[in-house]
């Protein structure tokens, strides 16, 4: 007997959500009452095969019931929150509990995803990545903590250097014991952290693509992971040792050189709070100036400049052809230099940390303290251009040997979680014949890449989504678009340097022309970024130098 003719399972409309159920879209896969039945047809746009309930014939939708094998699943109990079949029904056991169509199930089951991801987005991602920044600043702390602490030591034994050696020896193992105890506990809750933020960057970027799925039985096994992550972890209450030194007394000076107070690791279950989820803030309105501003020009020293980042409002990396990456002051000065023979690209991350991509070694580079790492090194495709997200992944873009296929691969650390590469219809974003492809992220986390040979500014959206592509304006009087470096602005504008025609391009964030920087000589603008306060850093290609300008009111 069908489900539909059992009075304690009353199936009302999809769409009034008022009326018994009498009809079955099997196209749509909806559930209609006789007066809902004209309004559903009424949807000219798409196919519908009405039929009545009981004679509907779409069971392989539903899965397989585990306690009736040749049953299937075609309802769902809400308070037991399982799927049952008609026999499940017919048992008793679900006697008076409120039944829908499993089908039905996953159209409410969105709103929860939708909160599930707005939680994700808005409140557990930004609580676990303020944690791992302060975990971060705290190790920094440590390190000139102790660094104070070994200055401290040295001090006292240049008085006492030539009586007390041994005890120098000894308390100085005794603080880098304790150092190694202290950032061992704090690698390990920072491990902890990033895994977590892995597992949520994972479980956001499932929903996304749950979201956007119209794969029913999918999105109704959802296992709701939020409330795992709620529970924070619990914070590390450090209390730092401290050196006390004495007078020289030469009869005791074991005793009286002094001591190290006690390294103390706790931890505090509520040290960590919650960020509230809030409505999202947006920036000041910054209208374009009518002429924009050169502000200064710092000369490099490249012969060719590639790209430009910024360390701080202060302070620029600069990539070229030259072997070394180069840190400048906005007043010219060298201030450090990094040694990598094939670079091609640079970016910094949110932690101050610069990155690189190496064309010759397929790998993507940190620099630590000076230190060179190895984060990604791929086989068969070539990284080039790179960009660090305002979440921490990195923006990789990259081409397969012999120049066959181009994608843009996203990075959570060495772990790539999304690929980027062709449009809904199946076809290549990218452009294959040329590797420049400068890549950014908008402030409404879409995915710019300048595609040089394609000659457009080609924009998806953060799963990936085609939305749009801008190949120069409506109507002009200069040559033909080639662009080359990509920035975005906290407007959420697009900047584009167009080489060939010595300009930049501003677009809105809709891709929509809204004005030219050209009212001064630009030498072949290449690389483009944005500091802070919407400055923008134009590296010219040929001759080295990087331009800052002003365009923003």
């Amino acid at each position: 007997m069908d489900p539909l003719d059992r009075a304690q399972v009353l199936l009302l409309c999809d769409l009034c959500q008022r009326a018994a159920v009498q009809s079955h879209c099997e196209l749509c896969q909806i559930n209609l009452c006789k007066a809902c039945v004209g309004e559903h047809l009424s949807d000219s746009y798409k196919r519908h095969n009405i039929v009545l309930y009981k004679h509907r014939t779409s069971t392989s939708s539903y899965p397989k019931c585990s306690n009736h094998l040749e049953k299937y699943c075609e309802l769902s109990c809400e308070k037991c929150d399982i799927h049952v079949c008609s026999s499940c029904i017919s048992s008793g056991k679900h006697h008076g509990h409120k039944i829908k169509d499993i089908l039905r199930t996953p159209r409410s089951k969105k709103e929860y995803l939708r909160k599930d991801l707005k939680e994700f987005e808005q409140r557990l991602y930004p609580t676990y990545k303020k944690i791992a920044r302060d975990l971060n600043l705290e190790k920094n702390k440590v390190e000139k903590h102790y660094k104070k602490l070994l200055s401290a030591v040295d001090i006292q034994e240049e008085d006492w250097y030539r009586q007390i050696k041994f005890i120098v020896k000894q308390q100085k193992s005794d603080i880098h014991e304790m150092k190694r105890k202290h950032l061992a506990s704090l690698n390990e809750e920072e491990r902890e952290v990033e895994n977590k933020i892995l597992q949520i960057k994972l479980c956001r970027f499932y929903l996304i693509n749950e979201l956007d799925s119209d794969d029913a039985l999918l999105t109704s096994d959802y296992i709701y992971r939020n409330s795992e992550f709620r529970v924070l972890p619990h914070k590390l209450n450090i209390l730092y040792p401290n050196f006390y030194p004495h007078q020289i007394n030469t009869e005791q000076f074991y005793q009286m050189f002094g001591f190290l107070s006690s390294l103390s690791i706790t931890t505090e279950e509520h040290g960590y709070t919650m960020k509230t989820l809030e409505a999202a803030s947006f920036p000041p309105i910054k209208p374009l100036l009518d002429e924009p501003e050169l502000i200064t020009t710092i000369d490099t020293g490249y012969d060719c400049l590639y790209s430009v980042s910024c360390f701080s409002d202060e302070e620029i990396w600069t990539c070229g052809e030259d072997k070394l990456i180069k840190l400048y002051e906005l007043q010219g000065n060298l201030l450090r230099s990094i040694k990598a023979k094939s670079a091609c690209d640079i970016a910094v991350t949110w932690k101050g940390e610069l990155v690189y991509t190496d064309y010759m070694k397929r790998t993507v580079n940190i620099v630590e303290n000076d230190q060179i790492q190895e984060v990604i090194r791929l086989q068969g495709w070539t990284p080039y251009k790179i960009f660090c997200t305002s979440s921490g992944d990195l923006l990789v873009t990259m081409i397969k040997d012999y120049f066959e296929q181009s994608k843009v691969v996203r990075f959570f650390q060495s772990t790539e979680i999304q690929t980027i590469q062709f449009d809904l219809d199946g076809k290549p974003l990218y452009s294959s014949k040329h590797y420049i492809k400068d890549i950014c992220e908008n402030r409404n986390l879409d995915i710019c890449v300048a595609d040089y040979e394609a000659r457009a500014v080609v924009v998806v959206n953060q799963i990936g989504k085609l939305r749009f592509k801008y190949s120069g304006p409506p109507s002009t009087t200069k040559g033909s678009f080639y662009p080359r470096g990509i920035a975005t602005d906290s407007q959420s504008q697009i900047l584009t340097a167009d080489c060939y025609n010595n300009c930049i391009h501003i677009l809105d964030q809709d891709g929509q022309f809204l004005r030219y920087i050209d009212n001064y000589v630009l030498n072949d603008p290449c690389g483009l970024c944005v500091d802070t306060i919407d400055n923008l850093f134009v590296a010219e290609l040929r001759g080295g130098k990087v331009q800052k300008i002003r365009y923003l009111k």
